[in-house]
């Protein structure tokens, strides 16, 4: 029987999770947790550092640095492409996310910083690089893993999610990036897969 958060237990976590200037950006309530495999990287390494050690039913306010979130903002991860390498039919929305599929097959993410007649500035950085982040958590199940979840690296319960570090789903109605250049929420709903051939 597990007592306390370590790794191979699957945890059941009710949180909010604030920015800096206290705007609640994503949460999970107590009757519907978020469930994850600790010691399997499902979240975000800072966060997962202070549950270990956590009992049921202990609260806690945690502070997440952008080193142990989702990284420091990188300028580097700005890309200028010209607009006839995407769909011409796209409708191109400044902050909107676009699906990025490379020579090589890999997808990655890039929201539309800048858009010009010949040009598109997409911005690799995730959404949340650079950000504070500060969750308050509420330990609200624990239990051993089992070992096909184990092996597949997150649970299988009722409340299990498809997440990487919290996907960028999770926030995608939710983030505001107060930028005068981008246009509401709701664009970031308008994901677009496309492929970029050099």
């Amino acid at each position: 029987m597990v007592e306390v958060i370590q790794d191979g237990a699957v945890v059941s976590l009710a949180y909010t999770l604030r920015l800096a200037n206290g705007e609640v950006i994503d949460y999970s309530e107590v009757d519907e947790p978020l469930e994850y495999l600790h010691g399997a990287e499902n979240i975000i390494p800072g966060l997962e550092r202070e549950l270990t050690g956590m009992h049921v039913g202990e609260s806690k306010e945690v502070q997440v640095e952008p080193a142990e979130g989702y990284g420091v903002y990188d300028p580097e991860d700005i890309e200028v492409v010209q607009r006839d390498l995407l769909p011409k039919n796209m409708p191109l929305k400044l902050g909107m996310v676009l699906a990025i599929t490379d020579e090589e097959g890999n997808l990655s993410e890039a929201v539309v910083r800048e858009i010009s007649a010949r040009d598109v500035t997409l911005d690799f950085n995730h959404p949340l690089a650079g950000q504070k982040l500060f969750f308050s958590v509420q330990v609200v199940g624990l239990r051993e893993a089992t070992e096909e979840e184990l092996e597949h690296g997150h649970p299988h319960g009722d409340h299990d999610h498809e997440f990487d570090d919290f996907d960028d789903e999770d926030f995608e109605d939710l983030l505001d990036f107060e930028d005068e250049d981008y246009e509401d929420d709701e664009d970031f709903e308008d994901d677009e897969d496309i492929s970029l051939k050099n």
